[in-house]
């Protein structure tokens, strides 16, 4: 019975803050349906009228932000007044996007709309927060619309795959994918990358099994649940826009984000390149991650 009790504990420690993220996800969709029906609204999810319960439900993710992770926001001059295309690296759960997206409409009351693999859209009792936070198919049209109304629209060519089978090497899994380049292009909007330190130390998957990837390639569900949930350090880091230009290719534009993004070969020629080399170790480690908490020089 002792260790029966000591093992469910020990699977409870894993797993209790992702469940927790997920409490409170579906604890935002409540709020907004109980605001929804107070206020007899039938409004656009995206107009200002959601603007109130929107900086409420930012404000406890903020909150939580700083005092689990004690989340830090650089680079926000980085984006642009108008439209444009945010690149991201994906965690094994996106919850530094999340805080991202709670402080960017603190201090901008700007909303950025989100692009998402076409399961979550699956997912039972959250239609209403993904409407109202800006959540939006992957698909050309959609992002096109988006930017022409002068959203910036945010993307993870990695996507679940990512989130799934990367790890604290934070190696890139976009495989052919391109499609965000010929929107931009289309759009003649930047490109911004982005990245978050120690994400990977905050939430882990298992080590990639052949029997889970051939599961998730064939069903493109996300069988393997994440774990861990540290409070270490989160930094995210806004890197310097890659404008439009009308000379350059949809291959040539793809390399050029990922080396200012996530490919190692540690080369300065963009500005997130170096933030990484500076602020990343390769490959992650928890108990820096953690330390990195305490370290004010950073700040």
């Amino acid at each position: 019975v002792i260790i029966g009790s000591l093992t469910i504990c020990g699977i409870l420690v894993f797993f209790i803050v992702p469940l927790t993220i997920v409490f409170f996800i579906y604890l935002s969709n409540i709020l907004l349906l109980i605001y929804q029906r107070n206020n007899e609204l039938k409004a656009d999810p995206l107009s200002d009228v959601w603007n109130s319960v929107r900086k409420t439900i930012a404000s406890f993710w903020d909150i939580y932000a700083r005092i689990w992770h004690g989340y830090e926001l650089h680079g926000v001059e980085n984006l642009p007044e108008g439209p444009g295309i945010l690149v991201y690296y994906h965690g094994a759960i996106p919850i530094d996007y999340l805080y991202f997206l709670s402080r960017l409409f603190l201090w901008k009351k700007r909303l950025c709309l989100s692009v998402a693999d076409h399961f979550v859209f699956r997912l039972p009792g959250l239609k209403l927060l993904l409407a109202v936070t800006g959540v939006i198919p992957g698909t050309r049209e959609e992002c096109l619309v988006a930017l022409k109304n002068g959203y910036l629209v945010s993307i993870s060519p990695g996507g679940v795959r990512e989130a799934l089978f990367s790890d604290e090497s934070y190696q890139l899994m976009w495989g052919n994918r391109k499609g965000f380049a010929q929107v931009a292009l289309e759009a003649k909007v930047p490109i911004i990358p982005m990245y978050t330190q120690n994400v990977r130390e905050g939430y882990r998957m298992f080590k990639e099994r052949r029997f889970f990837r051939q599961l998730y390639e064939s069903t493109r569900l996300p069988f393997t649940p994440p774990y861990g949930g540290l409070p270490v350090k989160f930094r995210t880091y806004i890197g310097k826009p890659i404008p439009y230009d009308p000379n350059i290719t949809t291959e040539e534009l793809v390399e050029k984000v990922c080396k200012g993004k996530f490919l190692f070969s540690f080369q300065t020629k963009t500005a997130v390149q170096a933030l990484i080399s500076k602020h990343q170790t390769i490959p992650g480690n928890i108990w820096k991650a953690l330390l990195e908490r305490f370290d004010k020089r950073r700040k």
